[in-house]
């Protein structure tokens, strides 16, 4: 039972909760696996490597000692369409080089997660540069205001202005900024999140409960490393369109 597990203590008994939300998963799920003495990958495939690890210490302990069994990992095809059941929490970013999926964490950040799906619905992050890109670091985009690239483009302002819609209450939470993983962009306000995100190159966690981390790239992170660098790029590379799953 899940009132049974032997937490380290409570940050770690957050820190794994969190993750298994975004997994598609529960405390009683965790229970399960330390009863079968197996780690899987989640129900969507996306348990986190650090939450995997901390969840073998609970089963060692548990087992007195003895390892977890080995669980086989999820072909990246399936993990895609078990996470595409949920059309509706999936968004398609068309780049250059091909397509990358989000699988938007609507659990952890609602808000933010219903400010991208609309703003994709209503095509205005279509054409939207990516105005920074830092090497090791980011690739940031969604300023709707001056990063359409095919209506009122200007890339010395781009990066300053969001959608008409008011601005996002922070939804700051314990998922690391990951490689991979999307965030709202802001400025020093918490609070000042509207349409600009950012995707990291490398996991970031000087960021952590800082910047509201949406999302996580699950296939195409290959075109999102080859988003053209600069701050801004000399001829900037863009989003061609977005679009909820559900919609395509």
């Amino acid at each position: 039972m899940a009132d049974g597990i032997k937490y380290r203590n409570d940050k770690q008994k957050a820190a794994i909760l969190e993750d298994l939300v975004v997994a598609g998963m529960a405390e009683d799920d965790l229970a399960k696996m330390i009863d079968t003495g197996s780690v899987d990958y989640g129900k969507n495939g996306l348990l986190t490597e650090n939450s995997r690890r901390q969840i073998k210490a609970l089963i060692k302990k548990a087992l007195g000692g003895k390892k977890p069994a080995k669980a086989k990992k999820p072909k990246a095809a399936k993990a895609l369409d078990l996470a595409i059941q949920d059309p509706e929490n999936t968004i398609v970013i068309a780049l250059k080089d091909g397509s990358v999926i989000v699988q938007l964490l609507n659990d952890i950040a609602p808000g933010h997660c219903a400010r991208m799906k609309e703003l994709a619905r209503s095509g205005q992050y279509d054409n939207v540069a990516f105005h920074r890109v830092i090497e090791g670091f980011m690739a940031q985009t969604g300023d709707v205001q001056h990063g359409d690239m095919e209506d009122g483009f200007n890339l010395r302002m781009a990066g300053t202005g969001g959608s008409d819609l008011p601005d996002l209450a922070a939804e700051f939470s314990g998922i690391p900024h990951d490689r991979g993983t999307l965030a709202a962009a802001r400025s020093q306000n918490p609070d000042s999140a509207n349409s600009q995100f950012f995707i990291n190159f490398v996991d970031n966690h000087f960021l952590n409960r800082n910047y509201t981390v949406y999302g996580r790239v699950i296939k195409g992170m290959e075109h999102v490393d080859a988003i053209e660098r600069g701050e801004p790029a000399t001829n900037p590379d863009r989003m061609i369109s977005v679009k909820v799953v559900a919609d395509v």
